[in-house]
């Protein structure tokens, strides 16, 4: 791991070494079309929290930016669990940058002073430094930050730090955190998710949590507390804010339900006849929380995504299916098989005419919206694919914004350790042909006419796996090691592209045009004009959305 005596010499050549120090046959680098990406920082728990066992969560990371703070924010006992009525959704795919000046600051991007005093549950294990000495009530907490969990706890790091270590630590005593989603615009500030593995959801303040001195949630919401609505067996697998959804998000479970949470009462739903039919069962009160009970598989539901203008779901399962529904009016729309296991995965592209899917195949497929089929897949992965995510701020260097010539770039990760990188092209989006006989019909790879390109699938039809002959195969543009433990995230940004190990180690790679330099302001890489022009129906086309 590079630390930050080594960036500060140079920030453009992160070692004296292209190899990792702390990852000995791991390159600090690794080459695109376009150029290098160089390995920035990394960021990561206390080293001495090893000797714990981390029970059955895997590390996942969300980037969080905090606005400028607008009222005083009253201050709050630790002990406190007071209710908040609500939160609302906003993208938090927010970027690298300085996070600016403030009443009081961390090393690097957020300022130059630093006190560490106190004993928190992590810096008693010898390895978080921490800095509650310094979140006071009148923190005002602008900035980016990088939230992951490990074991029985959250981590917070100052994204624009390039100190490794996390400046907040969050312990929960009787589960394990396992999923977590952030709201830029919450109401009443209640603008982070946690997800538990004993099924229990809160919803809290990121900016209270920083100011408090404790290890414990501060001012947080509580859902599904002791079971009431799912089971402590059923626990959280996947959490989500619903775009434009004033106030809700939807949580999904372990035992093939997902809840639409809203309301402030709990509900009760009646049991499930069929495990294996897709229903949906509304609460009594248009005030209960959870105010629906989806029951989408037999088995879990292993992730789910929401196209950018909330108007689908994509959910994937242990069943190996991909199911994408009309999120309003509760209707199934399309989805298909994997060719072999569970399904980990999926992400929407930004203009959301494609999904992309990976699980224990070790494939990713690209499904088309339009054709609601897969459209192509890609090989390249040597063990299951756990995280997917297109690149929406990348752009090709042969694009002429034409709708004909439209190329994406995404990426994936695998329990192989592996990034890959691949693009998509619209060209490529064919029927595969080998040859067409004289005064003959066209024939496909297979030899023999396939019906997987006859017509578009009907609404609500879920297909078998195709053939693979029958399906343009891609391959990728980077193969690259990036960690020594299997991977289980990613994340793009305009100046970086962020990989997360199962383990909770986090490295950031600068682009090759960021990388000679340090990261912008976080805060006008997505201002309101540009946050508007990715996100806005009918304005997505040509260079806008690859």
């Amino acid at each position: 791991m590079i630390n930050s005596s080594n960036i500060n010499g140079g920030m453009s050549s992160p070692s004296s070494s292209s190899v990792n120090p702390r990852s000995p046959g791991l390159k600090t680098y690794f080459k695109t079309p376009e150029g290098r990406y160089k390995l920035h920082y990394e960021k990561t728990h206390p080293s001495s929290l090893l000797q714990y066992p981390h029970g059955k969560s895997v590390t996942q990371v969300t980037l969080a930016y905090l606005k400028e703070k607008q009222a005083q924010l009253a201050p709050t006992p630790s002990s406190s669990m007071s209710a908040s009525s609500g939160v609302r959704f906003a993208a938090a795919r927010f970027l690298g940058g300085g996070n600016g000046g403030r009443t009081l600051s961390f090393v690097g991007g957020n300022g130059a002073s630093k006190s560490f005093t106190g004993t928190s549950r992590s810096s008693s294990l010898g390895g978080l430094s921490n800095c509650n000495s310094m979140l006071t009530s009148n923190y005002d907490g602008k900035g980016t930050y990088l939230i992951f969990n490990l074991g029985d706890t959250i981590y917070i790091s100052d994204f624009n730090s390039q100190d490794k270590d996390p400046i907040k630590a969050i312990h929960f005593s009787n589960s394990n955190p396992v999923c977590h989603a952030f709201d830029a615009e919450a109401k009443d500030g209640h603008d982070l998710l946690i997800g538990l593995n004993s099924g229990d959801v809160y919803s809290v303040s990121l900016r209270q949590q920083l100011q408090d001195f404790g290890k414990k949630l501060v001012g947080a919401q509580h859902y599904n507390k002791d079971g009431s609505v799912s089971t402590r067996q059923d626990r959280c697998t996947s959490i989500a804010w619903i775009p434009q959804g004033d106030g809700a998000f939807a949580v999904a479970h372990s035992d093939g339900n997902l809840y639409g949470k809203d309301g402030t009462g709990d509900s009760s739903f009646p049991v499930i006849k069929d495990q294996t039919q897709f229903t949906v069962a509304h609460a009594r009160s248009s005030k209960s929380n959870p105010v629906a009970r989806w029951h989408i598989c037999q088995g879990s539901i292993n992730s789910i995504a929401f196209s950018s203008d909330g108007t689908y779901l994509a959910t994937v399962g242990r069943d190996g299916y991909l199911r994408v529904f009309d999120y309003s009016k509760e209707q199934l729309i399309c989805g298909g098989k994997s060719y072999y296991g569970a399904l980990l995965c999926c992400a929407w592209s930004l203009d959301g005419k494609y999904i992309l899917t990976g699980g224990e195949d070790d494939l990713v497929q690209v499904w088309s919206m339009e054709d609601r089929k897969v459209v192509a897949w890609g090989e390249g992965h040597s063990s299951w694919v756990s995280g997917v995510a297109f690149d929406s701020y990348w752009s090709s260097p042969s694009s002429d914004g034409t709708g004909e010539s439209v190329m994406y770039r995404f990426g994936s990760v695998g329990q192989d350790t592996q990034l890959l990188l691949w693009d998509l092209s619209m060209e490529e989006i064919v029927v595969p042909l080998r040859r067409c006989p004289p005064g003959g019909s066209p024939t496909f790879s297979s030899g023999s006419q396939s019906s997987h390109w006859d017509s578009i699938s009907p609404v609500g039809t879920l297909q078998p796996a195709p053939s693979m002959q029958d399906v343009p195969k891609l391959s990728p543009v980077v193969a690259h090691r990036v960690h020594s433990e299997p991977l289980s995230g990613l994340i793009f940004t305009q100046e970086s592209i962020l990989t997360a190990c199962r383990e909770g180690h986090v490295k950031i790679w600068m682009r090759p045009r960021s990388s000679e330099s340090p990261p912008s302001n976080s805060e006008g890489l997505l201002s309101t004009s540009s946050k508007e022009k990715l996100l806005m129906p009918g304005k997505v086309g040509g260079s806008s959305f690859k």
